[in-house]
């Protein structure tokens, strides 16, 4: 049986609402395609760095995120640019920045 899955649109503003609700002040970037794009989280400390997340799915199929320059915390010209260079490659991405002191992934799935 075909997984139903929530339209992209729908999906980034549930998790916008969830992350605002909690203190955690999150705002789509680059809006992609309204029913497949796929997301690109970027994850701002605000010092430390930036952390860059792709969406994916993993062998079982379940939603995962790409940890995107090594998983590790970024100078925030570094993620821009990494993320420029994927939007240029696929423009149905969404990009959402969420601004969180501790770098947490607001959004579920693992981390690959």
């Amino acid at each position: 049986m075909r997984e139903v899955r929530i339209r992209s649109d729908y999906w980034v503003q549930a998790h916008l609402r969830k992350c605002n609700g909690a203190g955690a002040p999150a705002f789509v970037v680059r809006h992609g395609d309204d029913e497949r794009g796929l997301v690109i989280l970027k994850i701002n400390t605000l010092i430390k760095g930036c952390l860059v997340y792709t969406q994916t799915r993993n062998l079982d199929g379940e939603l995962a995120w790409l940890a995107a320059l090594k998983g590790e915390l970024a100078p925030e010209s570094e993620a821009d640019a990494y993320i420029a260079r994927q939007t240029d490659r696929d423009p149905d991405l969404w990009v959402v920045e969420i601004e969180d002191k501790e770098g947490r992934l607001w959004f579920e799935g693992e981390v690959i």
